[in-house]
């Protein structure tokens, strides 16, 4: 299954029996991140998390305390 990233636009080959293959083809609100484009995102979410500014909006305010 050929995917192409959100984010970065790069085309990749997916198994077609690997789960994401599975889900990304079942339902098609879900989309695909390359592992470059989600290592990206995820360290620059620690960088914002560690300067005490940054809050997840999703969450509870007791799981934030946590942080």
């Amino acid at each position: 299954m050929r995917v192409k990233c959100v984010i970065c636009d790069t085309i990749q080959q997916l198994e077609d029996d690997l789960p994401l293959a599975k889900k990304l083809r079942n339902r098609p609100i879900h989309t695909y991140m390359c592992n470059s484009c989600s290592t990206r995102i995820a360290d620059n979410t620690k960088r914002r998390l560690a300067t005490g500014k940054f809050r997840f909006f999703r969450t509870s305010s007791k799981f934030d305390e946590e942080f």
